[in-house]
């Protein structure tokens, strides 16, 4: 036995990680899943990955492995690229996010052909040649390395730490005596505790776990998982630890040897669960157990790698569960099931500590709002269909359950239980949907509403530099799609005068901060609007605008406002809001209005007789509790002024973002995300905002008719001339007809009817 013991557990705590050894099963198993539901609640996770066994020669001879082989039973001792880069395609293909490198360790120190085939192309090691496939399948491919190479330096950390945004080694055991790992210079306790530790002082996520069934006793086991737990409390960085049970196979050495009795490996994952810190998620392999569902039971929180398009080379003879099946399973256990990436959400979320620079983006491109793996292709502004999750089986428990019924006995949602709702997978989803359709139906019936308008914007110059805008132009900008412009009084004029000859109520105006702009220029635009068309609603202005406005005249807001009121302004547009958290606002836009400046702008408009509405601009940088700050502090608003008349949620289009083109932020928003906004915000705001919109140009068709199920009771504008979210990339139409609409809405046993603004409805011409 390898003495371990500088770093180990005091006496006591020893003393009661072995005293669980002689607990009741049962009870063992409800002691885990307790530690494990009050981290993690009911979800599951699982990475989709594509599995990439760059070379199958190995120079350790354990005696439980068919992985490795000899170099006549191999075709070529290593992968090409073209083959790795193949491997790695089809997964791109099947939505997989991680490309798991598995390799036996340092076959060039055992086989002559492996150390010829590295001289013959150019590489010095099997490390190096690891090194190079990594970065060639992040380049190619954006799919994210794991590399699992086994016991390594530090220097060879350090390279895979630039290429890979986690890696993996299993401990196995700490007994140093066991038959089979004779023969295996790398299996040696001391080797792996080495790696183990020289990865947490590079600050590498790092996935590690025990072998149970290979001659170990139950105390072996308790001792290598505190083990395991001293690396990471002096390191932080282990994020995951597998318990993998011991099959015997055909042609090892260990072949006649009895598999790993099934308690002992329930025992094992019990224990693991309750010695390991609760950050550390818990895994075991689906595949290795027919009844896998068990795992569950015993405390487990991730499924570990699922692969749809390549075999478990390690364990071959044991085919992955199909996803729809691992779906299954995980929701009969009343859990839900989330994909996430080879790096887990809390180091994500710390990228400087835990990510080499290089790879914050792509570790960024593949993440959702909570940083696990986008769950769908699609994205806002395409024109893709996206995965149709209402209607749907609607079941929600735990903390999920738990809000939608307060909020169904009518308590009003805070910061942490909007939150949660933001946080729904799988059947959860449909079930917020459903209370937030119910609502709807309790606010509106079953009308939907829409307001026919026209869009202008008359100017793309700036003088402020929001890091998400692709519309806005300024001297130094990016000039991504079209060249600045500025629309005279007579052409603003002409556009409001056709828009009311068919038949537009309100005229939306909107531009950048022209650096030549006085705060007059807005009641000059207001009063020309006017005279083309008397009658028309003029919704205008941003809280950014008329605060800048009001500021370059050294004028009170309120007087400022008024004046605008007399030329003919009757309502604001709720944009400029973005995320009303001032430390996600100083990423996006940090020379805009602050959310306190964007607040009293509303409602000092609210109180001198303007109302407007509620935007979010979301799916950029920010998480799931800072979009719960954003609604709590705009409720908190409208309770004190009753001002705005709707919340209208805007998933952030990247396409052309300057922000995501240099590579600082996510993709938008998922559709799971997308559609739980606008369920989450008809919840959240019941009693206090009626009307949910939901923004075409921006969710397409297909994104309507589910919002539609999900609480939304508006469509928003017909939006002649919409220009801003198309400057992002958008490539939805530019106007939407009354018949458009009702084919969406009437379908879904809905009736369609045109409003004014303020929602009554339009005088007949």
């Amino acid at each position: 036995m390898v003495d371990a013991s500088a770093g180990q557990p005091s006496r006591d705590a020893a003393r009661d990680n072995a005293a669980l050894l002689d607990l009741p099963l049962d009870e063992l198993q409800a002691r885990a899943r307790a530690v494990r539901d009050a981290r993690t609640g009911t979800r599951l996770t699982y990475s989709p990955k594509v599995f990439i066994p760059l070379t199958m020669l190995c120079r350790d001879k354990c005696g439980y492995c068919t992985f490795a082989q000899p170099p006549a039973r191999l075709e070529s001792p290593y992968l090409t690229p073209d083959q790795v880069l193949a491997i790695a395609r089809r997964g791109v293909e099947t939505g997989c996010h991680e490309a798991l490198f598995t390799l036996g360790e340092r076959p060039e120190e055992r086989y002559p052909a492996a150390a010829a085939w590295l001289e013959t192309n150019g590489y010095e090691s099997t490390v190096d040649y690891l090194v190079a496939m990594c970065r060639l399948v992040l380049d190619e491919t954006g799919l994210l390395p794991h590399a699992n190479a086994g016991a390594m330096y530090a220097d060879e950390l350090a390279r895979l730490r630039t290429v890979a945004p986690s890696q993996g080694m299993m401990l196995e055991t700490l007994r140093d005596d066991l038959d089979c790992h004779r023969g295996s210079p790398d299996k040696t306790p001391e080797r792996r505790l080495a790696t183990l530790n020289a990865a947490g002082e590079l600050g590498i996520p790092f996935t590690t776990g025990i072998l149970v069934g290979i001659g170990e006793d139950p105390i072996d086991r308790v001792r290598a998982l505190e083990a395991i737990a001293d690396s990471h409390a002096r390191f932080g960085h282990v994020q995951e630890v597998i318990v993998q049970n011991f099959l015997p196979k055909p042609g090892t050495g260990m072949h006649r040897e009895p598999a790993c009795p099934h308690d002992d490996f329930i025992q094992a994952i019990a224990m693991a669960r309750l010695i390991l810190p609760p950050e550390i998620h818990l895994q075991a392999p689906p595949n290795l157990s027919d009844d896998f569902g068990v795992l569950v039971d015993a405390g487990i929180d991730d499924w570990g790698g699922v692969s749809p398009v390549t075999a478990d080379h390690v364990n071959p003879e044991r085919p992955w569960p199909a996803l729809e099946r691992l779906r299954e399973v995980t929701e009969d256990r009343g859990c839900t099931l989330a994909p996430r990436l080879t790096i887990y959400p809390e180091f994500a979320l710390d990228p400087v500590r835990f990510l080499d620079e290089g790879l914050r983006f792509p570790v960024l491109d593949r993440s959702d709002a909570e940083a696990l793996g986008r769950d769908d292709h699609w994205y806002s502004g395409h024109e893709d269909a996206p995965t149709v999750l209402v209607p749907g089986r609607a079941a929600a428990g735990g903390a999920v359950g738990e809000v939608l019924a307060g909020a169904i006995l009518g308590q009003e949602l805070g910061i942490e239980e909007i939150t949660t709702l933001f946080e729904a997978r799988g059947p959860e989803v449909a079930a917020v949907a459903e209370v937030a359709d119910e609502f709807r139906r309790e606010a509106n019936g079953d009308v939907v509403t829409y307001v026919q308008n026209r869009n202008i914007n008359y100017t793309n110059v700036c003088t402020f530099k929001c890091k998400f805008c692709g519309f806005s132009k300024g001297p130094l900008s990016l000039n991504l799609r079209g060249n600045p412009y500025l629309l005279t009084l007579d052409e603003i004029a002409g556009r409001v005068k056709e828009a009311w000859d068919m038949g537009a109520t309100e005229v939306c105006l909107q531009g950048g901060i022209h650096p030549d702009f006085d705060g007059d220029y807005y009641i000059d635009v207001t009063r020309a609007v006017k005279e083309a068309a008397p009658d028309i609603h003029v919704h205008g202005f941003t809280a950014l605008e008329v605060t800048e406005g009001a500021k370059r005249l050294g004028e009170p807001l309120a007087d400022y406002l008024r004046r605008c009121m007399d030329a003919g302004l009757k309502t604001l547009p709720g944009t400029a809001a973005e995320i009303l958290d001032d430390d996600m606002r100083a990423l996006l836009c940090p020379d805009k209005i602050n959310t306190e400046e964007w607040l009293e702008a509303h409602r000092t408009a609210h109180s001198v007789g303007l109302r407007s509405n509620v935007t979010i601009m979301y799916g950029a940088i920010e998480n799931p509790v800072h979009w719960a700050r954003h609604i709590v502090r705009t409720r908190d608003l409208q309770k004190e002024t009753g001002g705005f008349t709707e919340f209208v949620p805007l998933p952030f289009v990247h396409m052309a973002a300057p922000m995501y083109i240099q590579r600082k932020a996510r993709r938008g928003p998922t559709f799971r995300e997308a559609l739980l906004m606008h369920a989450v915000g008809r919840i959240a705001y019941r009693g206090h905002i009626d009307n949910i919109q939901v923004s075409w140009v921006k969710m397409g068709r297909s994104g309507v008719e589910q919002c539609l199920q999900a609480g939304v009771n508006d469509l928003g504008g017909t939006l002649m001339d919409e220009n801003i979210s198309r400057a992002a990339g958008a490539n939805h139409g530019q106007m939407m007809q009354a018949e458009d609409f009702r084919s969406i809405v009437e379908p879904l046993g809905r009736t369609l009817e045109q409003r004014t603004t303020l929602y009554a409805r339009p005088t007949p011409a």
